[in-house]
């Protein structure tokens, strides 16, 4: 089919490798087909384009307009901790002084939420800790092991590669050793067939030879 190569290395058989010039022919081959790949300016332009704002929020829309415009940061906001009493020109409003009284009643149900939330993080932090713990050794003793289990089939991918290339390898200096006695029988029947030639024509000679003498 178009476009495939023939891998037909055994790195685990062949030699030679270290001989003069085998690398400078493997880098030139390499150029060689570098040379053919179509060259290209921008390789990502078949991805679709890059959305940087996907994940803008509002906030962060503001924050990085504050850094661009050299903004200070805004200090931390204790307004809401604070329990201002009315307005002076409302010190005798009911009304005002109820606002300020609920106000007061909303930070002190605050401040016992979060006491209540140190208390039974106190209670119970340690133990959830321990808990995440556990998950996180639970986590990583699975990824240790698929990672041996990967280890493992990779090392078994090498050795019966190497098993293949060996066993092809045998069979391949076999095949050589038969195709060398072949030539060599080959070059043996040639060589008696030369050689019965010659002894025809020199026979043939020799008749004529004694013909024509016989004629004579």
């Amino acid at each position: 089919m178009s476009g495939e190569e023939l891998v037909d290395a055994l790195p685990y058989i062949d030699q030679g490798y270290d001989e003069p010039g085998v690398r400078e022919a493997a880098t030139a081959m390499v150029e060689e087909e570098t040379r053919r790949y179509r060259p290209t300016k921008n390789y990502l332009e078949n991805l679709p384009a890059f959305q940087i704002n996907i994940f803008e929020t509002a906030i962060v829309k503001n924050e990085f307009e504050r850094l661009q415009n050299r903004f200070p940061m805004d200090v931390l906001s204790m307004k809401r901790y604070e329990l201002p009493p009315p307005v002076p020109g409302k010190m005798s409003d009911l009304i005002a002084w109820n606002e300020s009284v609920e106000n007061s009643f909303a930070q002190l149900e605050h401040q016992a939420t979060r006491i209540n939330n140190l208390q039974l993080m106190v209670l119970y932090g340690s133990e959830m800790w321990k808990s995440y713990l556990n998950v996180l050794i639970r986590l990583i003793n699975n990824s240790q092991k698929q990672i041996q289990e990967l280890r493992k089939l990779i090392q078994e991918i090498n050795w019966q590669r190497k098993a293949n290339q060996i066993q092809g390898g045998q069979k391949l200096k076999e095949m050589e050793s038969q195709w060398v006695g072949l030539v060599s029988k080959n070059y043996e029947i040639e060589q008696a067939c030369v050689s019965i030639l010659d002894k025809i024509k020199y026979e043939i000679f020799l008749k004529s030879n004694v013909t024509r003498m016989i004629h004579e």
